[in-house]
């Protein structure tokens, strides 16, 4: 049985735990130690099962509280080998921190096997991951992606679960305070991707295999969970896909709130 346990997403930060067998591994580390630590025990997760931390990216919404849960708790941080020499640059990453490089072959974890695969963001090296269980069980992550590549889609079609970014509304955010060159960056190849497009990818993803979705990276300032969800549902619903028939979709919160999918 696998688990995903969103923890913290949005811009305030972001980290996933996601488990097979008993055992699992953190996506990301965007908040505090402490924070963290709160959220884990408040989903009733043993820090000591966690058996490393994957990193996507160097932005600080992601590696917020990485050297000091990872030093802490003395667990292996992966990330590819851009993304490692900008943890470095950063100090997000020491001495204290046992840090790896993930080539694109992944690693093999207790019964899971962990991939990355590049994303198209405006940092040094991003990836997304799949996590494929012993038993068969696909799961991904992609977010911080300003496009679905055609190899992202590859890396991600026949999923049985995805953590998928639906960041903004085009119109709240055309129409809000962000100055243009932010919002720009935004709208850009390199940044985020929309409810729109990622509601368009929802139906080839079903079918593909895919059953379940979990909405995420949320912005604050331009996406509500309300509007990401029913963009979601319409376009599905558009290709004759039913919801808790054909698949289930939830939004990840901000804050965990102890919700967690079961495949």
């Amino acid at each position: 049985m696998a688990r995903i346990c969103p923890l913290f997403s949005g811009s305030k930060g972001n980290s996933y735990y996601i488990s097979s067998g008993g055992n699992g591994i953190l996506i990301d580390a965007g908040r505090s130690a402490k924070q963290i630590e709160q959220a884990l025990g408040a989903n009733s997760i043993d820090i000591s099962s966690i058996r490393a931390i994957f990193v996507t990216h160097e932005h600080s919404d992601h590696i917020q509280g990485l050297r000091v849960f990872s030093s802490r708790h003395k667990i292996r941080v992966y990330a590819s080998a851009q993304t490692l020499s900008a943890l470095e640059r950063l100090g997000a990453v020491n001495e204290k921190v046992d840090s790896l490089e993930i080539g694109f072959r992944g690693v093999a974890i207790d019964n899971m096997l962990i991939k990355p695969f590049p994303t198209s963001h405006d940092c040094a090296g991003s990836v997304g991951y799949t996590v494929t269980t012993s038993d068969g069980v696909k799961i991904s992550l992609a977010t911080d992606t300003g496009v679905i590549t055609d190899e992202i889609y590859q890396s991600v079609a026949g999923s049985d679960a995805i953590i998928i970014e639906s960041n903004h509304d085009v119109g709240m955010l055309m129409n809000g305070g962000y100055p243009y060159q932010l919002k720009r960056r935004i709208l850009s190849e390199q940044g985020h991707l929309s409810n729109d497009a990622c509601s368009e990818l929802l139906p080839q993803l079903v079918e593909s295999g895919t059953t379940r979705f979990i909405l995420a990276h949320l912005s604050r300032e331009n996406n509500m969970p309300l509007i990401a969800e029913n963009s979601a549902v319409y376009e599905l619903a558009c290709n004759q896909m039913k919801r808790n028939k054909d698949f289930t979709l939830m939004v990840a919160p901000p804050e965990t709130t102890g919700e967690t999918v079961v495949l």
